[in-house]
């Protein structure tokens, strides 16, 4: 029997060593990716309450004061949800964890539109928060367990496609359901989710939770206190972070400070996600070339300094420029921090590495805004030295050398 290979043409020579096209990096990714972008979409796109939370509750005849505390307790719940999340993707599994997180979410959101107390209302916001961002280190952890290592970037960067996709066109909706009373958001809502959750029951894959014997909380704060290119990925995240949040918030009043309406504001805002929509993904056949760590460094950097440029913008295009150099920033780093993060986890804690990684997320969006907004308050100069001090810090730690662990860089 002949057990001799065929030899491969010149042209299938030349086409092995050729870097993928977008389309065929797309083309290889599973069915059950796909599935999971379609919900993140459609989960995302129903997202018509937090917007819109603020407005509702002030209609109501309660405080903006009130109506703060509200928002904030939805904050509390997010950043419960990411360890918890993570804690459940890892013990049930992933797809369990976002069917609970789905179908809990739409209850509670149901729940939420009947509350009249305040204080009933600030508890079930808080739990809203906590159950609508459960699926959030699950879905991560899914996507991780589906892709192989080298096709991780591309597919982290479909999947915030899809989430920047939905939350570009969720408001718009929204906005229109409100104009007929406040209850169609919380159902519209809760409608979204519970069919997210039909999707994710029937569509995604069963029983994927890493490995069979997933580890205790002990060992996995072992394992997390001793991985220290995670404790760098955290702390320049976490760095990066605090200037990203000032975007939904501090920026807003240098915009209309400058004497620009609100209108121009959300306007600039929108442009951000354009460019992501549109152009991040293709940016990933450039940046998955290079080192992880070099590319994160470069886009934490390139955020920093299109925040701090700010100070020196005073015109409408000079805004919008100052935003390009921001998103670009955000559209290197964002993917490839993802992916290099999920190469980071071993299999049986990805839930709780990413849900760690939420977390570190969800703190810079506690102390972002209010930090920001006091800063700029007191000294402007002083604040947007400060944001391109970050993304120069978030570089710098990155960059370093760390001895623990292997794992791609």
């Amino acid at each position: 029997m002949n057990n001799t290979q065929p030899t491969p043409t010149k042209r299938e020579q030349a086409s092995a060593g050729r870097e993928p096209t977008l389309l065929s990096s797309l083309r290889a990714l599973p069915r059950p990716a796909w599935v999971l972008f379609f919900g993140m979409f459609l989960n995302k796109f129903g997202a018509f309450v937090v917007p819109f939370l603020t407005l509702y509750l002030t209609s109501r005849g309660h405080t903006v004061g009130e109506a703060g505390l509200a928002v904030g307790a939805y904050g509390a719940g997010t950043f419960t949800a990411s360890l918890l999340g993570g804690h459940l993707a890892d013990k049930i599994g992933r797809r369990k964890t976002i069917v609970l997180s789905m179908f809990s979410g739409a209850a509670m959101m149901l729940l939420l539109s009947q509350a009249h107390s305040f204080p009933v209302i600030v508890v079930l916001t808080a739990l809203t928060g906590l159950t609508n961002e459960l699926y959030r280190p699950a879905s991560s952890a899914l996507l991780t367990d589906l892709v192989p290592s080298g096709q991780r970037v591309t597919a982290f960067a479909a999947l915030r496609m899809a989430f920047n996709a939905g939350f570009a066109f969720g408001p718009a909706t929204a906005g229109f359901l409100a104009v007929y009373g406040y209850f169609w958001l919380f159902a519209g809502d809760a409608a979204t989710s519970a069919l997210f959750g039909l999707v994710a029951w029937f569509a995604l894959p069963r029983g994927v939770r890493g490995q069979p014997n997933n580890a205790s909380w002990a060992e996995a704060l072992h394992v997390l206190r001793r991985d220290h290119k995670l404790h760098q990925v955290l702390l320049a995240n976490f760095a990066i972070g605090l200037v990203f949040f000032q975007v939904a918030s501090t920026f807003g009043l240098h915009v209309t400070r400058l004497g620009f309406s609100a209108a121009t504001y959300g306007a600039i805002v929108s442009l951000n996600g354009v460019l992501v929509v549109f152009f991040e993904l293709p940016l990933t056949t450039i940046t998955r070339r290079f080192p992880a760590r070099r590319v994160m460094a470069a886009g934490y950097l390139l955020c920093g300094i299109g925040f701090a440029l700010n100070a020196f913008a005073h015109t409408v295009p000079a805004l919008a420029g100052c935003m390009i150099i921001f998103t670009l920033g955000e559209m290197v780093t964002m993917p490839m921090s993802s992916a290099y993060l999920a190469d980071l986890a071993p299999p049986h804690m990805r839930g709780r590495y990413l849900g760690v990684a939420g977390l570190t997320w969800s703190l810079a969006l506690i102390i972002g805004p209010v930090a920001g907004m006091k800063m700029f308050a007191l000294h402007p100069a002083a604040y947007w030295l400060s944001c391109g001090a970050l993304g120069v810090l978030a570089m710098l730690v990155i960059s370093m050398n760390a001895g623990t662990r292997s794992s791609k860089c």
